[in-house]
């Protein structure tokens, strides 16, 4: 039998709410024109009525920022600017994706969904077999959750239209990219029971 979750990628204020930091830029407004959050409401309510699992992915960091990578080109910035600090605004899920008591919690300090996370234990410890995603960015977390996610023998699909990455292009190439990991799908056309 397939268990399927849909885990829900990097969903949160400080990178998709029109408030949020990314908000005004690029990124915000690749999320606005493509929907996303409207498409991402459509999916997760489908999951739910479908019975499938659902897990919501965050980036965060403790108060004084121990797990950030100093390095990162992705993160060095985070403590300066104040984002991804937990317990804060920013790293909550967008309120208009509806989250649950009994939805799976993770959160990640790195790229990947899978680095240094309790995510795969969580879905073994489920049973999951089939693993469908979708966020923010395309070229970031979704790429890294799926080819990670492929390499520990998941079924996985990845929703289009409920990502989104800093351009059209930048997105287009990266679903490109992962086309031979996955499969591509819709919000409208995914099938989760």
């Amino acid at each position: 039998m397939t268990q399927t979750v849909y885990l829900l990628l990097d969903m949160q204020n400080d990178l998709v709410h029109a408030d949020g930091p990314s908000g005004h830029g690029s990124l915000g407004d690749q999320v606005r024109q493509r929907e996303i959050i409207a498409h991402t409401a459509v999916a997760l309510q489908k999951a739910r009525a479908a019975g499938a699992l659902v897990g919501f992915v965050r980036v965060g960091f403790s108060a004084h920022y121990q797990e950030c990578p100093p390095n990162s080109p992705v993160f060095s910035g985070a403590p300066a600017a104040g984002l991804f600090k937990l317990g804060q605004w920013g790293t909550e899920i967008h309120p208009e994706l509806e989250v649950r008591d009994t939805d799976m919690q993770i959160v990640k300090h790195r790229v990947s969904p899978f680095y240094a996370t309790t995510l795969e234990a969580q879905l073994r410890a489920r049973g999951v077999t089939r693993i469908v995603c979708s966020g923010v960015s395309t070229q970031a977390v979704v790429q890294a959750a799926v080819r990670d996610a492929h390499d520990r023998d998941y079924d996985v699909v990845v929703l289009e239209d409920c990502c989104a990455a800093h351009s059209a292009q930048e997105h287009t190439n990266s679903i490109e990219s992962i086309r031979r990991f996955c499969r591509v799908e819709t919000s409208a056309s995914v099938a989760l029971a």
